[in-house]
């Protein structure tokens, strides 16, 4: 689940370097998505990193969840999945204390979508990542 999250996170970024499906217009995306204006928007690039980053973390996922894995029991492999599980944690709690709070001057469609659907999603892939990351390493103690 965590990998398949994870990789769709990564087709949606790739998506909106071009489009912004499954919104309306680019001014929607902002708002929506972002919480700002059409100027405001990420340059493709950085939507683009912010994929490659998603994709890579969906394969950390995949090759540490298999337990014959080389690679999943490598330490950098291993302590990658971590920071990706810190990292969306971090984005999950500090998303709902910040929209929570209403600490930031965000569209309220923003807001009401970061607290009923992104932060949550943070958290339930910061929550799987991070198991399959326990898991890894218990494994690799045995081997």
């Amino acid at each position: 689940m965590a990998a398949g999250g994870l990789a769709t996170a990564a087709a949606l970024h790739v998506v909106w370097i071009r489009s912004p499906w499954p919104l309306g217009s680019p001014a929607e995306l902002a708002e929506v998505v972002v919480g700002t204006d059409q100027e405001g928007l990420p340059p493709a690039a950085a939507t683009a990193a912010v994929a490659g980053l998603l994709a890579a973390a969906s394969g950390m996922v995949l090759a540490c969840a298999r337990p014959d894995s080389a690679l999943g029991r490598a330490r950098p492999v291993r302590a990658g999945l971590w920071a990706v599980s810190a990292v969306l944690a971090a984005r999950g709690l500090g998303g709902l204390v910040v929209s929570g709070l209403d600490l930031q001057q965000t569209p309220a469609r923003y807001t009401a979508m970061d607290l009923r659907v992104y932060s949550p999603l943070c958290i339930a892939l910061s929550s799987l990542t991070g198991y399959v990351a326990s898991r890894t390493r218990r494994r690799a103690g045995r081997l």
